[in-house]
C-alpha cells in the first residue's frame, strides 16, 4: 500500500488575498466545488483579517456558511489576532492558522507588529484555541531567508518552532515565504524539528520564485514530512517579499507525488479543470510547470 501525501489548498485564501480584481463570494465556492470535485480534502478556505485591509477576505464569515459539509473535507481559517480569531470561533471555524514570521522586519511589514509582539499574540491565540478545543497550525514564515534581513539562523527558527508548541500549536508549517531556501537550509530545518516533534506535527509551505519548490518538497520528504501546502495554478505571492512569486502550484505537487508513488486522492485532471476556473475569476493565465507537457500529452491524446 503506498504511503499517503496531505496536499492543504491554500489558494482561495493565500491565492486570492492579493489578487487584484475581488472574486465575489460565489466565484469563490465555486472554485471550492471544482477542487473538492478534484479530490482535495483539506482546504484553507478564507482568512478573518481587516475587510478594510484585505478585501479579497472581507466575505470569510459568508464562506464559512456556506461550506459543503457533506464532502469529507476539513477547513482551515487563517487567523491574525485574538480578534479575528473571536470572528472565526462565531463562523464555526474547527481549525485555524496563525502566521508568524521569523525576522523583526518581516512580522512589522506583514502584520504590522514586532517580533516578540507577535509571539505574543500567537501564544495568546493558540493558548485561546487549545482551551476551545479548536485546532490550531502555526505558519513560520521566512524560514529560510528574509528580505530585510538576509538568511535565517537556524536556532532562531529552532526557538520560535518551540514557543509555538509550548504554547499548545497541534501542527507547524515552515514556510520558505520568498522562495530563497536551498535544500541543504531546509534539510536541516526539517531534520531537526522533525527528530524533536515528529514529522507528523509539521507540513511545507513552498513558494516557486526560483523554480526549487519542487526540489524542496522533495527535500521534506526525504525528511520524513507528509504534508505539503499549495496554491491551484499557482494562484499568489508574498506582497511584502520584493520579488517573490505564487506559490508552489497544486497540480506541480500533485503530478510529482503521485509519479514518485505517493497516494493523494486527487485527480490532475480535476486539478486542471479547476485551474480554469481560476482563470476566469482572476483574469489571469495560471498554471504549474506540468501544463507544457500535460497540453502536450493531452493534444496527442485527442490525436489518436
Amino acid at each position: 500500500m503506498s504511503e499517503v501525501i496531505t496536499v492543504h489548498e491554500v489558494g482561495l485564501r493565500d491565492g486570492l488575498q492579493n489578487q487584484p480584481r475581488v472574486v465575489p463570494t460565489e466565484g469563490k465556492l465555486r472554485l471550492l466545488d471544482a477542487l473538492l470535485d478534484a479530490g482535495l480534502q483539506s482546504i484553507e478556505a478564507a482568512s478573518f483579517v481587516s475587510p478594510k485591509a484585505v478585501p479579497q477576505m472581507a466575505d470569510a464569515a459568508e464562506i464559512f456558511a456556506s461550506l459543503p459539509q457533506d464532502r469529507s473535507a476539513g477547513y482551515e481559517a487563517l487567523v491574525p489576532n485574538e480578534k479575528g480569531y473571536e470572528r472565526a470561533v462565531e463562523a464555526g471555524v474547527t481549525t485555524v492558522a496563525l502566521v508568524l514570521a521569523a525576522t523583526d522586519t518581516f512580522n512589522r511589514r506583514n502584520i504590522n507588529m514586532s517580533l516578540d509582539e507577535a509571539i505574543r499574540v500567537n501564544e495568546a491565540v493558540i493558548r485561546r484555541a487549545k482551551a476551545d478545543g479548536i485546532r490550531a497550525r502555526s505558519y513560520l514564515s521566512v524560514v529560510a531567508a528574509c528580505p530585510y534581513e538576509g538568511v535565517v539562523p537556524p536556532e532562531t527558527v529552532f526557538d520560535l518552532a518551540a514557543r509555538m508548541f509550548d504554547a499548545g500549536a497541534d501542527e507547524l508549517a515552515l514556510g520558505d515565504s520568498t522562495g530563497a531556501g536551498t535544500p541543504p537550509q531546509m534539510a536541516h530545518l526539517f531534520e531537526t524539528l522533525a527528530h524533536r516533534y515528529g514529522p507528523e506535527r509539521l507540513a511545507g509551505h513552498f513558494h516557486d520564485t526560483r523554480a526549487t519548490g519542487l526540489t524542496l518538497t522533495w527535500v521534506a520528504i526525504e525528511c520524513g514530512i507528509r504534508k505539503f501546502d499549495s496554491s491551484i495554478g499557482g494562484l499568489g505571492g508574498c506582497p511584502f517579499a520584493p520579488g517573490a512569486t505564487g506559490n508552489l502550484a497544486t497540480e506541480d505537487l500533485v503530478f510529482m507525488v503521485t509519479e514518485a508513488g505517493f497516494e493523494t486522492g486527487i485527480d490532475v485532471g480535476g486539478l486542471r479543470r479547476a485551474v480554469a476556473i481560476a482563470e476566469e475569476l482572476t483574469g489571469q493565465t495560471l498554471g504549474g510547470r506540468i501544463t507544457p507537457f500535460l497540453d502536450s500529452r493531452e493534444k496527442r491524446a485527442r490525436a489518436n
